[in-house]
């Protein structure tokens, strides 16, 4: 056979257009998740501090183990996956039963009963979040291998990931403008509120929010659900432990992309729970943390769109190379930028969102194409152990991004906010611990990313021929499952 007519032969399986729909529907996902975990990563450091009353070391220490454990929820999940097939296919099940109670572990979780001792509500506060990384483990984990079983082109996949991060980012602007600006005016009628008064008004604030959020995270789940289909076949339906070690041991793009990903994600998560304590004080007024949200979400809205074409002109693989000098050259001028200067502050947070954006929107086009090269490997498809070992990284720089935002604080020598000192005034260290969070730690992070990815050994034009081998030889086997379990033929 000719490579020319393989090549035709395989365009019939792996060509196909997503539907608008499912491309629209696929966004969803990611706006209902992002209700979770975007409050948790922009508020929770906040929350845990300010109106539960914990202290920044415990919730440092506490964010480094509840978060190491959302890791390995992360490989039960995908373990989970690649051992389900149901008439709804591997992975939208999971979205159609795991909404609810993934969303009302967010509620209770920003939901610490002030009645408690400071002992209790630790306590609390570990078994409510460990609860929450698990729920959202189990939703997130299909959710993100869907795409690479929804499509095997490049381009196409491209339009999924760039609606998913729009989703994302959409839903970051809606829980913001939700929340900073009521915790705000509040704020202004601190001195009129007795401090009870104060920290119930606020935890009323977030009781709403993740009640409503209920709602609208489950309407979104159940679009995704509805809208999107899995189209790529597989040789057999359920995948097993040794065929899941056989899809990863030697899947050396996986590795490069984990790598990479590690170090940009530690500045990405260092600076989600710093956010808020910059606008309160450096910028001036925690109402700034709505524009700062804005800046970088809103790179992210207008950037989505134009990534399938920045795709087609300069691959995946260089624009995840290159588009950490905006992470870099951003966050080093946000460390220097003044206290209270307003503008400086804003654009230097866009330079830095357009870095964010595109990796943070890239690294799953990259994940997906990882899926097919362990495939080709091995002759088993393991979406869901792909992506969890995947997720598995993300979770693990969560754990240390998060915990570098909250140790700096501790460091810094951040005062808490208590009962009888609601509005402590900061020392100048924990005025520099929020400001190395911001820019220094993102701005190391990425250029050590950069130095990893340089070696990374799948560019698009490598991913289509291997993708196109892979496909031929599943065809001229035979016996192929569809996404519903029927036997093909």
């Amino acid at each position: 056979m000719s490579a020319t007519t393989k090549e035709e032969i395989v365009q019939q399986f792996v060509a196909e257009r997503v539907p608008v729909r499912s491309v629209i529907g696929y966004g969803f996902g990611d706006f209902g998740g992002n209700l979770a975990f975007t409050l948790s990563t922009a508020f929770l450091l906040y929350y845990y501090t300010d109106v539960a009353g914990l202290s920044a070391a415990a919730v440092a220490t506490m964010f480094f183990v509840v978060r190491l454990w959302d890791a390995f929820a992360d490989m039960f999940s995908g373990r989970l996956v690649d051992r389900t097939m149901t008439r709804f296919g591997k992975f939208r099940p999971f979205l159609l039963f795991g909404a609810v109670p993934l969303l009302f572990l967010s509620f209770l979780t920003f939901h610490v009963p002030g009645s408690l001792d400071d002992g209790a509500k630790l306590l609390y506060a570990y078994v409510t979040y460990a609860a929450l990384g698990l729920l959202y483990s189990m939703v997130n984990i299909p959710y993100g291998s869907l795409a690479s079983a929804m499509t095997q082109s490049v381009r196409e996949r491209a339009k999924l990931v760039s609606s998913r991060f729009f989703g994302a980012a959409l839903g970051g602007v809606v829980l913001t403008y939700v929340i900073a600006p009521k915790i705000s005016h509040l704020k202004a009628q601190k001195s009129s509120l007795s401090p009870s008064e104060y920290t119930h008004r606020v935890q009323a604030i977030f009781t709403q929010t993740t009640l409503l959020f209920i709602v609208l995270g489950t309407a979104a789940f159940l679009l995704t659900f509805f809208l999107c289909r899995e189209q790529v076949v597989r040789t057999q339906p359920r995948v097993s432990m040794k065929d899941t070690w056989d899809t990863l041991r030697h899947n050396r793009p996986l590795a490069y992309l984990c790598v990479a990903s590690f170090f940009y994600l530690i500045g990405l998560f260092a600076v989600g729970g710093a956010s808020a304590y910059y606008a309160q004080y450096v910028m001036g007024d925690i109402k700034w943390l709505a524009p700062i949200t804005l800046v970088n979400s809103g790179i992210s809205l207008v950037a989505a769109p134009f990534i399938p074409k920045l795709v087609d002109v300069f691959g995946k693989t260089t624009l995840f190379q290159w588009c950490g000098l905006f992470t870099v050259v951003g966050g080093l001028a946000l460390f220097f930028t003044p206290t209270g200067a307003i503008a400086p502050a804003l654009i230097f947070l866009g330079v830095k969102g357009i870095g964010g954006a595109l990796i943070n929107t890239v690294m799953f086009g990259l994940e997906a194409d990882t899926v097919e090269y362990g495939e080709w490997k091995s002759g088993k498809r393991s979406e869901g152990a792909t992506y969890a070992v995947f997720s598995f990284t993300r979770k693990i720089t969560q754990s240390i991004g998060g915990a570098l935002g909250a140790a700096a604080l501790s460091v810094g020598g951040y005062l808490s906010a208590t009962a009888s000192v609601p509005n402590p005034v900061q020392p100048d260290s924990a005025i520099m611990a929020i400001r190395v969070s911001m820019g220094i730690i993102p701005a190391v992070a990425a250029l050590a990313a950069m130095i990893v990815f340089w070696r990374y050994p799948l560019t698009d034009q490598r991913f289509r021929e291997i993708r196109n081998e892979t496909e031929l030889r599943k065809r001229q086997q035979g016996h192929l499952i569809a996404p519903d379990g029927e036997v093909l033929g």
